[in-house]
């Protein structure tokens, strides 16, 4: 088939265009603005264009007809490729969940889906790696760049398509996965879920829809209803691993039972292989002496990345961009104590994406304004000042983490690109 991506730059949809090309298909697609996944794929042969104003999807469509339009969950419903689509009269029109199916079906794979609110994109990674160490070929799909392989890859013969399942857009609703293996339960996604009864509701949809859950026993205590089948994993089952990071040290386990329940391999030969896990990119990413990059933006993972990097070092300087303004209206009574173990912060403007006009937004004051290191709290901006902050706190010796999943990390590495590093 011929597919083109709509917003094929995505960490969702970068992926899946990658599967689908490893799989024989023909790949095409647009997005905006180059990233670290569009450059992945040129490299691979694939032709993008950062033009949506829909004569690139026209003149693609008369040198070889399309058969699939996949679009993002960001597009519009007036988003003007969307409506050259239905002009052209493509035959599939869809968001990724539909071709992933015809994917899975097409190929003889079984999903096992990594969910949860926190730490799915890491433990997706950990599983890919765990694959490739013990021999077994495995297909994926992984929402970053990874630093052992593509974000996504279909791999001939494999059984299992590993498939980070975002909640997001009710995504993980769609599968019915032969094994998930939920991370960690929170509220989160106020726009596609208005209340947490919505939010817990859906994950119980989708631990109903599995054909086995593995899971932690303390996050069936926010309204989960557990299906009588699932394992509840308690803290005495951690495992035992060189692994920086207590939250990094959780989702090895559950990757190891995931072996153990698909008869894979023992719990020691699972753990062994995770134990070298080099780590995915924007997850605790080391950019440069004393600087990270992280994409966590919710109270509870800047949290646990700041407890992994206290691990490393007695001194952390935290640079914190939020991350849309309503989850900030959501989780703002959540800033109390998450930040605790950075000796020093740097609050930058919120990063705003998919907004409702109507929400007032936040400043960086009214969010901080229980914060129980409030004084250690600076308001900066991402510009000269910060940089030269940055820099002295890491000549200092400090380490220095940058968090958020807006313009933050790209903004890092144009100046560590610049020659200052």
């Amino acid at each position: 088939m011929n597919i083109y991506f709509s917003g094929i730059g995505g960490v969702a949809l970068g992926p899946l265009a990658e599967i689908a090309r490893d799989a024989g298909h023909t790949v095409i697609g647009s997005d905006p603005v180059e990233s670290l996944v569009t450059q992945q794929l040129a490299t691979n042969g694939v032709t993008i264009s950062t033009d949506q104003s829909g004569k690139f999807l026209a003149d693609c469509h008369e040198q070889a007809p399309i058969d699939w339009f996949v679009y993002t969950s960001a597009l519009t419903t007036d988003h003007p490729e969307l409506e050259w689509a239905k002009q052209l009269g493509i035959a599939h029109i869809t968001k990724r969940n539909e071709l992933i199916d015809y994917l899975l079906q097409e190929n003889n794979l079984s999903m096992v889906a990594i969910a949860g609110t926190h730490g799915k994109t890491t433990t997706t990674a950990m599983m890919v790696w765990a694959f490739q160490q013990l021999g077994i070929p495995v297909s994926y799909s992984v929402g970053t760049t990874l630093s052992f392989g593509p974000s996504g890859k279909y791999v001939p013969g494999s059984k299992y398509f590993i498939y980070e399942c975002d909640e997001y857009d009710r995504n993980f609703l769609h599968f019915s996965p032969r094994l998930s293996l939920v991370t960690s339960i929170d509220y989160d996604h106020p726009d596609s879920y208005p209340t947490q009864g919505d939010y817990t509701g859906a994950f119980t949809q989708f631990m109903e829809q599995s054909g086995q859950v593995i899971m932690w026993a303390r996050d069936t205590t926010i309204g989960v209803r557990v299906p009588r089948l699932a394992w509840q994993l308690h803290e005495a089952e951690v495992l035992d691993t060189p692994l920086a990071g207590a939250h990094n040290r959780a989702n090895a386990t559950l990757v190891a039972k995931g072996f153990e329940y698909l008869e894979l391999a023992d719990q020691d030969s699972a753990a062994a292989a995770i134990s070298s896990f080099p780590g995915s990119n924007r997850r605790f990413e080391k950019l440069a002496d004393n600087l990270y990059s992280d994409y966590g933006h919710h109270p509870v993972e800047i949290s646990a990345t700041l407890q992994l990097a206290r691990e490393l070092s007695d001194h952390v300087v935290l640079v914190y961009q939020p991350h849309q303004n309503s989850r900030q209206h959501q989780v703002r009574s959540s800033y109390i104590s998450c930040m605790e173990q950075a000796e020093q912060i740097y609050w930058l403007p919120t990063y705003l994406t998919r907004e409702d006009p109507e929400l007032a937004t936040l400043t960086p004051q009214e969010l901080t304004e229980k914060l129980k290191n409030r004084g250690s709290v600076v308001y900066a901006d991402l510009n000269d000042e910060l940089w030269q902050h940055i820099t002295e706190a890491r000549a200092a010796g400090k380490l220095v983490l940058c968090m958020g999943a807006g313009t933050i990390d790209g903004w890092l590495r144009e100046k560590l690109q610049s020659g200052v590093a």
